[in-house]
């Protein structure tokens, strides 16, 4: 990846390809959840926190194969009975339903692997079968040419009773050129002991690996792809699908409308009948059904926006509560605050949150008006029905029913902006004679 970035930290829909490989796995609901890391094993370590605190990550010091990564976990699953999906951070879209279809194999076969139908076949490993039964694994340099005919290829991914996992791996040799220990031996010392092998097909696209920047970023849009496909399909209006970018968790309501150059980032729900507006950009956030976000709006995480909502042009709402029906409709920043029901937030409003060192939390009643320009220097509290006139900075409560005003009284000067223009004319003349 020419990246000091761990390859399976790097992201695919704004998610590490290491999560999305994970979350396959969860369609399980397994026990346990064993991470090997190798290059960049803290920031794998504190990656797998982020993702799943249950899940533990052992250390592969040397990197001597596949065979050996899977070796590492031998003692973290030290007395687990059950079976053990062999996974790859570096495949990401492997689905939870073919990985259940990997341990319903289990059922008839002590070994199950992962296969899939080449469209080019090129150099995988092929499987070669006899019915039900995967009798070998054949490396492309090792094939023969009517070996090389086979286009049903393996993507490395088991199933196996996890103790007898371990047992074959302890019996795999390093005699090859690589000096390396190979899971794909397993196939062939579980064939030795008599015992049943089995593949399972999937799609190619799920198992497509990353290994470059190129690979990743086609790995990229084949998640948009997806992901927009999936939204049309589920009654969600694209206007522009191909310039609408999804995370790997947003959830879009059916009859939402997304204009175009909408960027999802992670944590979004969109409810059903809301509107997002083109050039927005939302993480973290709860937009309800009917509300109205953009153009150009930024919701950012903690954002919750009820029902009918009016988020407009160049707004930034972050940790905070929108009730129903208020709107905050221009160049406005609302940040650790509530905003109640039917208040109306005027142009250039900005919540002053943070004295450098914490932040402090604003509250604004129901039905209230906050003139354009208002400063609420936090903490602060606008009661119900209140107003505050444009241009205040407000440092107090202000009580249900009162209007703040809180500025310098104008004075108008005569004459004086003829004056001061002429004044400047001259001193701008007098400037540019001196300089020719």
């Amino acid at each position: 990846m020419n990246s000091d970035l761990p390859k399976v930290l790097h992201p695919i829909a704004q998610a590490p390809m290491l999560e999305h490989a994970m979350s396959a796995g969860r369609a399980l609901e397994p026990e346990r959840i064993v991470v090997v890391a190798g290059h960049g094993a803290e920031a794998v370590r504190a990656a797998v926190a982020d993702i799943d605190v249950s899940a533990e990550v052992v250390l592969q010091d040397e990197q001597l194969g596949t065979g050996h990564a899977v070796d590492q976990a031998r003692e973290a699953l030290a007395g687990f009975d059950g079976d053990a999906v062999v996974l790859y951070g570096d495949t990401p879209f492997v689905s939870g339903e073919t990985i259940t279809r990997m341990i319903e194999a289990r059922a008839k076969a002590d070994l199950v692997v992962l296969g899939f139908e080449a469209a080019d076949p090129g150099r995988y490993g092929r499987l070669v079968m006899d019915g039900d039964s995967l009798e070998r694994i054949v490396e492309f340099k090792d094939a023969s040419e009517t070996e090389r005919a086979i286009t049903f290829c393996n993507s490395g991914l088991m199933a196996c009773a996890s103790q007898l996992m371990f047992e074959l791996i302890a019996e795999i040799g390093n005699d090859n050129a690589a000096g390396e220990y190979y899971l794909t031996d397993l196939v062939e010392l579980a064939r030795a002991k008599g015992l049943r092998v089995t593949a399972v097909a999937c799609d190619e696209a799920e198992t497509l690996g990353i290994n470059s920047r190129a690979e990743l970023a086609q790995a990229d849009a084949l998640f948009q792809s997806r992901a927009r496909a999936e939204a049309l399909e589920n009654g969600v209006t694209l206007m522009a699908p191909e310039t609408v970018y999804f995370a790997f968790d947003t959830v879009v309501g059916r009859d939402a409308v997304i204009e175009p150059n909408v960027v999802f980032g992670p944590g979004v729900t969109v409810e059903s009948g809301a509107l997002i507006r083109a050039f927005s950009h939302l993480e973290g956030c709860h937009v309800s059904r009917g509300a109205k976000v953009g153009p150009y709006a930024r919701l950012r995480p903690g954002a919750e926006l009820a029902e009918d909502t009016h988020i407009g042009n160049f707004v930034e709402i972050k940790n905070a509560e929108i009730a129903a029906g208020a709107k905050v409709n221009h160049l406005s920043y609302v940040g650790d605050a509530s905003v109640g029901e039917a208040t109306n937030i005027g142009a250039g409003t900005i919540t002053c949150n943070y004295d450098g060192v914490m932040k402090h939390r604003t509250e604004i009643g129901a039905r209230s008006f906050i003139g354009s320009n208002t400063l609420l220097v936090a903490p602060v509290r606008i009661g119900d029905e209140a107003m505050t006139a444009s241009g205040t900075v407000v440092t107090k409560n202000v009580d249900d029913g009162d209007l703040a005003i809180s500025r310098s009284a104008q004075e108008n000067k005569p004459g004086r902006a003829r004056k001061l223009m002429d004044m400047l004319r001259a001193k701008k003349a007098r400037k540019a004679k001196g300089g020719a």
